[in-house]
C-alpha cells in the first residue's frame, strides 16, 4: 500500500479553543473534504470506500489491497458538533478512521498555539461563566500559512496568520541549525 503525504498548510484549519482576556488558544485540524481528497489522490477514487454503524458513532475506512487481493480497514468512533449533530458525528468518525491510516497524524504534533490578545479582536460575549464571569469571544479567522515537517513527520516549522488583521501572529521554528 501507498503512504500517504503529509498536509500541506492549505489543507490544514484553525480553530479557537479557549479565549480569556490575555489571548487565546489555537486547535489545528483537517476536515473530511481533506481527507476524501489525499485519499482519492494516493489511492484512486475507487480503490477506497467508508462505511458507518452505529449511528454514524463509527465510520470504517477501507481501502483495496492488491497484494493481498482485499479490502483492508480501519475504523473510529467520533462525536457530535455542536452544529449539526449527525453529520458532525458523521464527518469526526470519519476523518479519525483516516487518521488511523496516517492522513494528518503530524497534527499531533503541533506545538501549543498561544495568541495574544494585541493579536486578535477578543470581546465579551454578553454572558457570564457559572462564576460569574464574563465569556469572552473572538470571530476572527486565524489560517496556517507555513508549515516544515522534519524527517520523523514531526512539525518543526509553522507560521499563522490572522485573516482578519492580515497579520503574522504565531510563529514556530524548532529546526535543527547548522553548526559550523
Amino acid at each position: 500500500m501507498k503512504e500517504f503525504r503529509m498536509l500541506r498548510a492549505d489543507e490544514i484549519e484553525c480553530r479557537i479553543s479557549t479565549i480569556n482576556a490575555k489571548g487565546l488558544t489555537l486547535l489545528l485540524y483537517k476536515d473530511a473534504r481533506c481527507d476524501m481528497n489525499i485519499l482519492d489522490e494516493t489511492v484512486g477514487p475507487l480503490n477506497w470506500q467508508r462505511s458507518h454503524s452505529r449511528e454514524n458513532a463509527n465510520c470504517t475506512v477501507s481501502i483495496w489491497d492488491d497484494k493481498k487481493g482485499t479490502w483492508v480497514s480501519k475504523e473510529d468512533t467520533g462525536k457530535e458538533s455542536y452544529a449539526e449533530k449527525e453529520k458532525g458525528l458523521a464527518s469526526d468518525s470519519f476523518k479519525r478512521a483516516c487518521f488511523n491510516w496516517g492522513i494528518g497524524r503530524e497534527l499531533y504534533t503541533a506545538p501549543f498555539i498561544w495568541i495574544p490578545s494585541d493579536k486578535c479582536s477578543i470581546k465579551d460575549s454578553g454572558k457570564k461563566d457559572k462564576n460569574g464571569n464574563s465569556i469572552k469571544t473572538c470571530y476572527d479567522k486565524f489560517r496556517v500559512f507555513q508549515i516544515i515537517y522534519d524527517e520523523n513527520k514531526k512539525i518543526s516549522a509553522l507560521a499563522i496568520k490572522n485573516d482578519s488583521t492580515g497579520k503574522t501572529v504565531f510563529l514556530f521554528d524548532n529546526r535543527k541549525k547548522d553548526s559550523k
